[in-house]
């Protein structure tokens, strides 16, 4: 997911209208150490279930034929947070380094995380480096909340689908798997809001960037890997050194890295070179210009676990649209209607009959070209996606699947986790670099026995 105050934005936190309390009471202890993860970190080789949720759109007032941008499908994996461990499902989340909870003291809030049951809470002082110089990663720095005579250290998070979470920084024990519990710095969130609107199931967002505050920085995993399933099916999140379950010919792209600081850069994210797009057998005519950063650092390609389509900046996104219609002319019906825009971004659009669940076979793949040899390729039902309600008759809207960024507005290209189905990707800081290799999540989720009964 990305923020809008930043390059990275990750548009998308994904669900909740409420307000939420967390318990913040000057009577509650408060962590006095100067770094609350400095204890040496357990070594990690963990296996959890990855699952891929929908969640249910918001009605909102919107113009005509226009949808409000926002994502309806995330990443969900269980852990359980505090002493003793409440059990809370949290959206995975490559785009975000901030990790954040629902906090409530009412047992009401079925969903959020109770910091009053948890002895091993502790809000964050604004005196800690977590709140004075470990935050310097996040888009908005933390300050401190003059309105807490302890001195609480206040964060707020904005994103580029309107969505916000605000609340206070704390610690306590992060427990997946059958690891060691593990002291982490989070977000107990106050009030949150979203435009993809809906319940779920998940209790907040895992962040999964390479920011100081991240969980993959705290933890100090140096590997981790995942496989999307397909909708209704079970997927895999690996950390650390476990192995896929069969073979795997991984091509990996190495991490894109600017020292310099630039104001639409993300210098935390997960940074690859999008070095062409192919359509069947096509090679689109992009200047290499178009692909890469400029000099204020707009224009970089983020691998995006919290997001889920893909975006392209203006000049390339047209290019694709041109030749995937040409394609598929006799393919597919244009919707033609010029105003319908799917999400905000999504404007080539098409009439299939409603009683078709699935595109129909024979679409060009579309491949995205990175640098190293790696590619992430885009076929079949992954191309389109069935928008929420029909088209005037009896046919349905289907849409495809790669957006404009110029449209949400976005400064940078994003690899979505749509587009990361039946894919291992693996995360290899140590050599930094990713990985994408064909596979049947399904299968490896059984493998690992994580799979849903």
């Amino acid at each position: 997911m990305t923020s809008s105050a930043s390059s990275s934005q990750s548009f998308l936190l994904f669900l909740f209208l409420c307000l939420l309390q967390p318990f913040t009471s000057d009577s509650h202890r408060v962590a006095t150490t100067t770094n609350p993860t400095a204890s040496k970190v357990p070594s990690l080789s963990l296996v959890l279930p990855l699952t891929v949720q929908k969640v249910p759109s918001l009605s909102l007032p919107t113009p005509p034929n226009k949808l409000l941008f926002h994502h309806n499908v995330s990443l969900t994996v269980p852990l359980a947070v505090g002493t003793p461990p409440q059990n809370v499902t949290m959206v995975l989340d490559t785009g975000s380094e901030l990790s954040w909870l629902l906090c409530n003291s009412s047992s009401a809030a079925a969903l959020s995380f109770d910091p009053q049951c948890s002895s091993s809470y502790y809000p964050v002082p604004c005196s800690s480096p977590a709140c004075t110089d470990r935050g310097r990663d996040l888009p908005m720095p933390p300050v401190c909340d003059a309105s807490s005579t302890a001195g609480f250290c206040h964060f707020y998070l904005s994103y580029t689908d309107a969505s916000t979470a605000e609340g206070v920084l704390a610690t306590d024990s992060f427990l997946l798997g059958s690891s060691s519990p593990m002291p982490t710095v989070f977000g107990c969130v106050a009030s949150t809001y979203s435009s993809a609107g809906g319940d779920t199931d998940a209790a907040g967002l895992l962040g999964m960037n390479r920011g100081s505050l991240s969980f993959v920085n705290q933890s100090g995993i140096r590997r981790f890997s995942y496989c999307i399933p397909d909708d209704d099916a079970s997927g895999v999140l690996v950390l650390g050194d476990a192995e896929p379950p069969f073979p795997l010919s991984l091509n990996y792209t190495p991490l894109i890295q600017i020292s310099l600081p630039l104001p639409y850069f993300d210098r935390v994210a997960y940074t690859v070179q999008l070095e062409g797009i192919r359509v069947g057998d096509t090679l689109l005519p992009i200047p290499k210009s178009v692909l890469v950063p400029d000099h204020t650092g707009a224009g970089q390609t983020m691998v995006d676990s919290g997001t889920q389509f893909t975006f392209l900046l203006g000049p390339a996104y047209d290019a694709l649209k041109s030749e995937f219609s040409r394609q598929t002319s006799g393919a597919l019906v244009p919707l033609d209607e010029p105003d319908f825009v799917f999400q905000g971004a999504f404007d080539l659009c098409f009439r299939l009959p409603a009683e078709r669940d699935a595109p129909p076979p024979g679409l060009p793949t579309v491949v995205l070209l990175l640098r190293g040899g790696a590619e992430v390729a885009v076929a079949g039902e992954r191309l389109l996606y069935r928008a929420a309600g029909d088209a005037p008759g009896s046919d349905a809207v289907w849409c495809f699947t790669f957006g404009n960024s110029d449209l949400v507005p976005l400064s940078a290209y994003v690899i979505g986790h749509h587009h990361q189905q039946n894919v291992w990707v693996a995360y290899d800081l140590e050599n930094a670099r990713v990985g994408f290799a064909p596979a049947r999540c399904d299968q490896a989720s059984r493998l690992l026995g994580v799979a849903s009964t």
